[in-house]
């Protein structure tokens, strides 16, 4: 496994111009192709340049290495997935509208981008920290939501930390069932069962008090 890399080696290579942001955009966006469709280890500084038609050297100005593109990368794709997510449920109606709403973002963003999905995923066997980081950041956003709707009354009192991770779980793990495994979006009656689990939970009252049965 490589060696996360420190703050001292991720110091940012900061563009001075606007042409030079403007190529910078490009090896990322050529990197986000090259690594989604290949995979960091198949990837390489030339096969990005190549993709982005730029000189190799002029890599260098900007990342100072193909584990620094994929780290800034992975960075910069939560930011993306928070940024639209909480958009998506400030946009909504009501309380319950922003919930489905947000869970169908993350569902459509993985649909639109399944090679973000895939480096996301690969980086926890590059940079674990970057892996962590991302999930984590994504987590306390919507734990932090969570907290402002339960102090509006909108939800029952309880760990907002824990049902964050809880119902990005679901958003994840539905996204990869469909979007990207079948690629195309749930019916919306799997959305719609999705969000009566996360509303009102699977036990009935008297099943609270049934006996488990084990299947032979």
């Amino acid at each position: 496994m490589n060696q996360p890399l420190t703050p001292l080696m991720l110091k940012a290579l900061v563009p001075a111009t606007a042409r030079g942001e403007a190529t910078r955009r490009k090896l990322l966006a050529a990197a986000e192709v090259e690594f989604g469709a290949r995979g960091f280890h198949a990837a390489s500084v030339s096969s990005i340049t190549t993709r982005a038609d730029v000189g190799q050297g002029t890599f260098y100005l900007y990342f100072h290495s193909k584990e620094e593109i994929f780290i800034t990368l992975v960075r910069e794709i939560g930011r993306a997935l928070r940024t639209l997510a909480a958009k998506a449920g400030a946009a909504a109606p009501t309380r319950r509208a922003g919930e489905r709403e947000g869970l169908v973002a993350l569902l459509r963003y993985t649909l639109d981008y399944p090679g973000r999905y895939r480096i996301v995923q690969e980086s926890q066997f590059v940079d674990e920290t970057v892996f962590r980081e991302y999930h984590e950041r994504l987590a306390r956003s919507y734990s932090q939501s969570l907290v402002e709707a339960t102090e509006s009354g909108n939800f029952k009192p309880g760990d907002a930390d824990t049902r964050a991770w809880a119902i990005l779980g679901i958003g994840q793990f539905l996204a990869m069932r469909y979007c990207l495994w079948t690629g195309r979006m749930p019916a919306d009656t799997v959305i719609d069962s999705a969000m009566d689990m996360i509303e009102n939970g699977i036990v009935t009252p008297s099943g609270l008090m049934s006996p488990v049965r084990v299947a032979a």
